[in-house]
């Protein structure tokens, strides 16, 4: 793989729900004009995520004008369902950082390096499960997944949520070296040693980027917005409502599938003052 240009701009965003919207997190008020919604990602045939009509172009625009690195917690396979507009990504970063997509290939020297590094953290994801069988049953836990044999989540009944759990489940994890995420029904529980910034940092290297911009919404991409040079969360997600901040971060003004276009654009006119 060839360095980018010199001076290159890296651009790494989380998808899902700062880039592409589901119809419930594109947070349309009843009767809202409809922004011109693309779909972008279908699943079992199914429409699944979308994004504007102009955050479409946009985006198309900023892939030509910039080396840009989706950066998710999707798998590799959850992640092929996205046609993202523009040229091919040469790289991603799936599996919150434990997969470096190269043209579309794992990286298997960086999945090695990852095992390695979240091996000597914490205690392993067979033992972070077996305690999910134990402190996660009922009617509450609508789903639970193992992803990449990295880490796990729970997708939950959020009215029937007890309320004690997320700390309690947050506090165990801390004590064994693992994070704790809530975003939407989800509650992801990811190694310590698990981050997208870590792959970006690689990716970056690689690149021989001098610039770099950043977008995200969740926790775990807060340590990817700090490294940025210039970076935007949307005013909806797991750091909004945590009030998280940081220097050089700033916010939407819009929320929903709006505040994607809103991100989007942002990125574009970053990249041609530039």
């Amino acid at each position: 793989m060839s360095a980018g240009p010199a001076g290159a701009t890296l651009v790494a965003s989380d998808l899902d729900r700062t880039l592409i919207y589901s119809a419930a997190a594109a947070g349309l008020a009843p009767g809202a004009a409809d922004p011109g919604l693309i779909c972008v990602e279908l699943l079992d045939g199914r429409p699944q995520s979308f994004m504007t009509t102009a955050a479409h172009r946009l985006l198309a625009d900023v892939g030509r004008a910039a080396v840009l690195v989706p950066t998710t917690t999707r798998t590799p396979a959850q992640f092929a369902r996205v046609e993202l507009p523009g040229p091919p990504a040469r790289f991603a970063v799936v599996s919150n950082g434990g997969q470096l997509l190269v043209d579309g290939v794992p990286d298997a020297s960086w999945r090695a390096g990852v095992q390695d590094r979240i091996a000597a953290d914490g205690v392993p994801l067979t033992a972070v499960v077996a305690r999910l069988d134990v402190v996660a049953a009922g009617p509450w836990v609508l789903n639970r997944r193992i992803a990449d044999d990295l880490f796990c989540y729970l997708v939950v009944d959020l009215a029937a949520l007890p309320h004690h759990f997320l700390a309690d489940w947050t506090a165990w994890c801390a004590d064994r070296g693992w994070v704790v995420s809530m975003q939407g029904r989800k509650i992801y529980a990811l190694p310590v040693g698990l981050t997208k910034e870590a792959a970006i940092a690689e990716v970056r290297g690689r690149v021989g980027a001098t610039r770099m911009l950043a977008a995200g919404d969740g926790a775990l991409d807060a340590g990817l917005l700090t490294m940025a040079d210039d970076a935007i969360r949307p005013a909806h997600g797991e750091l909004y409502e945590t009030g998280w901040q940081a220097p050089g971060v700033r916010v939407t003004a819009n929320i929903g599938v709006h505040a994607g276009e809103e991100i989007v654009r942002w990125f574009a006119e970053r990249l041609a003052a530039a």
